[in-house]
């Protein structure tokens, strides 16, 4: 037994994850390439290795004639005789090949094949353990800044996190531990390439999926996420269970739970509200902590018309209309925003011609006596919402709507005066 090469293949494949008929296969093909510079030709030249005792055996196929005319493949009959008694004419012989009488060249080249061999399959084996990785968050520590790239070591392998893939103001500092969202690995001959991210709205939802329980068994689940790196996220959620508070689950007992999110995160404002199949209602869950008037929304054009408090204008826009924006890409809508004394001056705005009928939402409107109780019995208490105003449903027109309002699209918002 070859107890040296057999411990030599045992560490080999506990610390570099290479399984044992990786490296066989790699001493074969060294022991080949060695006969092969040794003698000029390795055709005829097999290799035997008992994986059980990592005892090998190199030989040569070489067929038996009266005069030699090829070394390497023929052997003489006499020479043949001195082998085995029984060996004939035509016969094919195997001819042992003593590796210790390789040359120094034969010698090296084959170590070097052996080494080659072992370099690809970790990177190999690197390459597939981080790409069942990929479109998940894993721990790093920072080494050092590459120009305005840093780059951060995941243990067998080191990843960059490019200057546009990181959070504005956020900086680290070397061997400090971050959680990084991996994008993309790329297999390259120098090993590979790992490309990671900070500002990935799905970083904070795979970091939800770990810190909540219930996001983990299906219980709750994330409808959807609209972030603005470093600055603020909303979350929509819903639950399976009736039982079960979906916002509550995510906030944790005294905010335990979302708080070490945004510890992570480095301050980064979470607001998480329901998720509703009615896109009034989710706008208006969406657009919170602002208060809503009234929302008008158009499934099939994907757009909504909110009416919100004067003193609430600003809340649900803002700050430089981040709200608004959030709330769009959350929803999936374009949203227009605007004041009630705004609703109020245009002309010729029906309600009804913006109202989301169906069997769970209804809005109406009565001319004489405002909105309807029940209309907004559900969000707004028993009493509903009566406006003060009286507003008449004719003073609402659509064609100005826009010249006064606020109109905004993903990521274009203007005011328009």
């Amino acid at each position: 037994m070859n107890k040296e090469l057999m411990e030599a293949l045992d560490i080999l494949e506990k610390e570099k994850d290479i399984p044992k008929e990786t490296l066989f296969d790699a001493i074969e093909n060294s022991l080949i390439t060695a006969c092969k510079n040794h003698f000029g030709k390795a055709d005829n030249v097999k290799v035997e290795i008992d994986k059980e005792t990592c005892d090998f055996l190199c030989y040569a196929e070489k067929e038996v004639v009266e005069e030699v005319e090829d070394e390497v493949l023929q052997i003489s009959l006499e020479d043949a005789r001195e082998i085995s008694q029984k060996a004939q004419l035509g016969d094919l012989l195997h001819v042992e090949i003593k590796s210790k009488e390789f040359g120094r060249i034969a010698t090296q080249n084959a170590k070097n094949v052996i080494l080659q061999k072992i370099r690809e399959e970790e990177r190999s084996v690197i390459y597939n353990q981080y790409y069942e990785k990929e479109k998940d968050v894993v721990t790093g520590i920072v080494q050092r800044y590459i120009g305005r790239n840093i780059s951060i070591n995941l243990g067998k392998a080191d990843a960059i996190l490019n200057e546009s893939e990181q959070v504005r103001g956020e900086n680290f500092r070397p061997t400090e531990r971050i959680k990084v969202y991996i994008l993309e690995v790329k297999n390259t001959p120098k090993g590979p390439r790992i490309l990671v991210s900070r500002t990935h709205p799905e970083l904070v939802k795979r970091l939800f999926e770990a810190e909540v329980t219930e996001i983990k068994d299906g219980t709750v689940e994330i409808m959807s996420i609209a972030r603005e790196a470093g600055s603020r996220t909303k979350l929509a959620v819903r639950s399976t269970n009736p039982n079960v508070d979906a916002v509550g689950a995510c906030v944790g007992i005294n905010g335990a739970r979302v708080n070490s999110i945004v510890d992570e995160l480095r301050g980064e404002k979470i607001d998480i509200v329901n998720w509703d199949e009615n896109p009034g209602n989710l706008i208006q869950n969406a657009l919170s902590p602002a208060k809503i008037v009234a929302v008008f929304a158009d499934p099939d054009e994907k757009t909504a018309k909110v009416v919100v408090p004067d003193y609430q204008l600003s809340l649900a826009i803002g700050k430089e209309g981040q709200n608004a924006r959030l709330a769009a890409r959350l929803t999936g809508y374009k949203i227009d925003i605007k004041s009630e004394t705004q609703a109020k001056d245009a002309v010729g705005f029906r309600v009804e011609d913006y109202v989301y009928d169906d069997d769970e939402y209804e809005e109406t409107y009565d001319e004489e006596e405002g909105y309807e109780e029940e209309s907004y019995e559900e969000d707004y208490g028993e009493e509903g919402y009566d406006d003060p105003e009286g507003s008449d449903a004719d003073e609402y027109v659509d064609d100005d709507y826009e010249e006064e309002g606020i109109a905004y699209e993903d990521d274009e918002y203007a005011i328009e005066e």
